[in-house]
């Protein structure tokens, strides 16, 4: 808090009773003088300030220069006191002394300085001037100088899997592109051109990024890893005029393609986050541009180091004003397991369709895997995506049924087609005719009735249905730590949306983590709460209003269990101490369809999604089959 001195001031009556004397006045005061400039000085616009021996123009100039490195740094100058020299009589003399606060970095420490100005009283004009000089905004600046940071890196953070293995850490990489200043004016373009075809890029737009660069620029083109699949030989590079391949480092994966969409990459920032930073990031600086690298940048990328300091004209520095160490970015714990992941990449890499495989485990809800098949494009279709389940649903349906009074015995009515409030459904093509009729509601599901299914939902309601969804994890609000979805059923839906929602069409979503965290529900004999990121640890997910019970778990797991043994799945020889449901979800007219499976076994849960399929057991099946055959 700043504190004027006002040594010199008196009391309003006894200022009056001087004026009427008319003997002689009090000396104007330096406070207004002292107060413009603390204005002035946090402006850097001394154009208010009444000066001595310069003018304010060439002061402001000399001032705003000399500044103009920390220029997007935030600062404020309050004054702190003034007060007149004892002694001073010609001209009377007063020094007021600023507290300057300069808000370097994210940090709660400040840069922070106190700085003195001398003000000298013009006996004519009876006016407060300030004696100009630099050091009034920053002690030892001299004039011809200037004050500038230098910053010092913080080593990023890693990103670290089940176990604390390393999955994302520092890699070779090369920068290469055309180092202009090597080759003739003439070669610029025709190497350009060369370089790009070499790099399978697109040769105009890289010439033209070429030509515009400065005459001396290197123009990188493209980072690739320098290990063992590279495929761009030093021998073909070598062979093009002016091209340079500069080692360099990044934080990268395993491959190129490891858990991509979930852990992000990191490159150069771009304009709009050097513009949003304030100043905590500058141009060229390496940042996290997606997934986890971008929603953790602070923790990982830690705090970067600086000095302040004071350079001569020919940018040699004279001294150091504050300096600070760097610190470190911290490592992101995560669950991912280095190889069930790239087994997971490994059986979704020759998918067409956007398809996805997510293994939870039971015990703790930890993410083992989130694969995305390759025509997921980079997106995180693991996570994120939202489609109809399909058949893989009936099991929530089946466990809204057993609250509403059924159990696995009760013999439930499955017929071929039936219609709800004026539309028709059936069941799937192939459904076996010895499953139709009277059957238990366990062969119903092992079978995947519809009809069976409509009538459920429709007997149970849609809150039933929805609470039922929640306690298998599904209808929660996730707190994996990352972008991530997990369903949606409402609570509302009625009719033939309603019928339509208890077979895993009608409006219902789901993930494939979802559906995977329903299948680990079950297998645990209690709601599952899926986590991705353990270190720095998320907030808890909400508990559903009706929490999986271990009896109804039991009667689930025996359910799923003949889904294995006889139904189904029956053709994958999953094994007797697997549990499993199928799913298929047509999306339009022309009966495309989504294919799913869920399964789990021992402490592993699992759901493999593909886009467009011919059935949850012929197109995703085999993919859960070859993954769990992967692991025993």
């Amino acid at each position: 808090m700043s504190r004027v001195l006002r040594t010199f001031a008196l009391p309003a009556a006894a200022l009056l009773m001087i004026g009427s004397l008319g003997a002689c006045s009090a000396p104007p005061s330096p406070n207004a003088t002292a107060e413009s400039l603390a204005a002035s000085l946090q402006s850097l616009d001394l154009g208010a300030v009444p000066l001595a021996g310069t003018d304010a123009a060439t002061a402001t100039a000399e001032l705003a220069e000399a500044l103009k490195p920390l220029g997007s740094i935030d600062h404020k100058v309050t004054l702190e006191s003034v007060t007149e020299d004892e002694g001073s009589a010609d001209p009377k003399t007063a020094t007021a002394t600023y507290n300057n606060v300069w808000d370097v970095d994210s940090s709660d420490t400040d840069w922070t300085y106190q700085s003195s100005a001398k003000l000298e009283l013009d006996a004519e004009t009876k006016t407060w001037l300030v004696r100009y000089d630099p050091s009034i905004a920053v002690p030892g600046l001299e004039a011809g100088q200037y004050v500038a940071r230098a910053s010092t890196p913080a080593a990023r953070g890693e990103i670290l899997g089940n176990k604390d293995q390393t999955l994302v850490t520092d890699r070779p990489v090369l920068r290469i592109g055309i180092n202009k200043e090597s080759i003739d004016e003439a070669q610029w373009e025709s190497s350009a051109k060369k370089v790009a075809k070499l790099l399978e890029l697109d040769a105009a737009p890289y010439a033209q990024r070429v030509a515009a660069a400065g005459p001396r620029a290197f123009v990188v083109a493209i980072t690739l890893r320098d290990d063992a699949d590279r495929t761009v030989t030093d021998a073909q590079l070598d062979a093009i005029p002016g091209v340079l391949a500069q080692p360099d480092s990044l934080p990268l994966a395993p491959s190129r393609n490891f858990a991509r969409a979930i852990l992000g990459s990191v490159g150069e920032a771009t304009a709009e986050i050097v513009a949003d930073s304030k100043g905590a990031v500058t141009a060229g600086e390496q940042v996290g541009l997606s997934g986890l690298q971008k929603a953790y940048q602070d923790t990982l990328a830690g705090t970067k180091g600086y000095s302040i300091n004071i350079y001569d004209k020919d940018k040699r520095e004279v001294s150091t004003l504050v300096s600070r160490e760097a610190v470190d970015g911290k490592d992101l714990k995560t669950t991912l397991d280095r190889d069930l992941q790239k087994s997971a990449e490994s059986l979704l890499a020759d998918s067409a369709s956007d398809s996805a495989l997510v293994a939870v485990r039971p015990s703790d809800g930890a993410i083992l895997a989130a694969a995305s098949g390759p025509a997921s494009n980079a997106q995180n279709t693991a996570l994120l995506g939202k489609y109809a389940p399909g058949s893989t649903f009936k099991v929530i349906t089946a466990l809204a049924m057993l609250r509403s009074g059924d159990t696995p015995k009760t013999t439930v009515k499955c017929p071929a087609t039936m219609t709800v409030d004026g539309k028709a459904f059936k069941n799937y093509d192939g459904y076996p005719s010895s499953a139709l009729g009277s059957i238990p509601l366990s062969e119903a599901l092992a079978q995947s009735c519809n009809t069976v299914f409509l009538q459920g939902a429709s007997k149970v309601k849609a809150p039933a249905l929805a609470d039922a969804a929640a306690s298998l994890g599904l209808n929660l609000s996730p707190s994996t730590g990352a972008a991530s979805f997990l369903g949606s059923v409402p609570d509302d839906s009625t009719g033939t949306e309603l019928a339509a929602n208890g077979i895993g069409q009608g409006i219902v979503e789901a993930s494939a983590l979802g559906m995977a965290t329903v299948a680990a529900s079950v297998q645990n004999a209690a709601t599952v709460f899926p986590r991705l990121v353990t270190s720095p640890e998320p907030e808890a997910a909400p508990k559903p209003k009706k929490p999986l019970t271990s009896a109804e778990a039991k009667e689930l797991a025996g359910m799923m269990a003949q889904v294995v043994d006889h139904g189904t799945l029956k053709d994958l020889k999953l094994g007797s101490k697997t549990i499993g449901k199928s799913g298929t979800a047509e999306y339009d007219a022309e009966r495309n369809a989504h294919a799913w499976v869920i399964a789990a076994r021992g402490d592993l849960a699992v759901a493999v999604f593909v886009g467009d399929g011919s059935g949850g057991a012929q197109t995703a099946g085999p993919i859960l089959a070859n993954f769990l055959s992967a692991i025993q």
